[in-house]
């Protein structure tokens, strides 16, 4: 990604992030999972940008939704417009069917993406990740949110828990762009599972000046991912000790902690 490539964010129904990449010199836009179009049209039309790519991530309609208006207001312009999205699940207009470690190549907005299988969340959820030049960056859809993942709507837990590990080996310094604002309710939660986390004490913190202000907490970082979320540290000493409390029946392997961290969650 070189410096006039730009990564901006949406905002769609209460706390959605719908993302937009685009080139300052060719005036193109990718747009990541895009549920809202008529919030995209107007991004489009006040920063007069020309959409080339949409990127889907999971076939939830908050994700999806806006695909059609999309599609009408590309042809309305002439703009050949291809979407990407996961082989695994039906996606309407989708003509680019991906699957794990496949290149989706953004020459309009000058990003090369690899594509990770994320199954967890839904079947075939897939997240795309840039390495090209510069600083490191996800788009991980609902798999994984600062302080927190999502939740097992289609998949198990063992599969969540592997996909989380896929994105944990990333390299450090990558920016974490997920699809919610849920920090702020997702570190409620965190502190209740290891309240003396100073990590995620610090970034509780940070987090609700940011929120005060009306600001995003997005993006994170792989890095503090490791520090502060529960779901990527279910291997940690402290977790296995918090979910044992939650439901004695929990072992020290790491699956048995993650999902008793994880219905820990969704009770919460």
């Amino acid at each position: 990604m070189s410096s006039l490539t730009k990564i901006s964010y949406i905002k769609a129904f209460s706390d959605n992030y719908i993302w937009a990449i685009n080139h300052q010199k060719t005036k193109a836009v990718a747009l990541v999972d895009p549920g809202d179009g008529a919030a995209c049209i107007d991004f489009l039309e006040q920063n007069q940008l020309s959409l080339s790519a949409i990127l889907i991530t999971h076939h939830h309609a908050d994700h999806t939704g806006g695909i059609k208006d999309l599609v009408a207001y590309c042809q309305k312009n002439n703009w050949p417009l291809t979407i990407y999205g996961p082989a695994n699940e039906n996606i309407s207009h989708c003509n680019v069917k991906l699957t794990e470690n496949d290149i989706v190549n953004l020459t309009d907005v000058n990003v090369t993406f690899q594509v990770i299988d994320l199954p967890g969340h839904t079947a075939g959820h897939i997240a795309y990740f840039a390495n090209d030049s510069g600083e490191p960056m996800l788009f991980c859809g609902d798999t994984l949110f600062s302080g927190g993942c999502g939740r097992l709507f289609e998949g198990s837990a063992e599969q969540m828990l592997n996909s989380l590990k896929k994105l944990s080996n990333l390299p450090e310094e990558t920016k974490v762009y997920c699809a919610h604002e849920y920090t702020q309710a997702n570190l409620k939660f965190a502190l209740t599972v290891e309240p003396k986390n100073e990590a995620l004490i610090s970034y509780n913190n940070r987090v609700n000046d940011l929120r005060s202000k009306k600001l995003s907490t997005i993006p994170s970082s792989i890095k503090v991912e490791k520090q502060i979320n529960p779901f990527l540290r279910c291997h940690q000493t402290s977790l296995y000790a918090s979910a044992k409390q939650f439901d004695a029946a929990t072992t020290e392997k790491e699956l048995d902690t993650f999902t008793t961290i994880r219905r820990w969650k969704d009770q919460f």
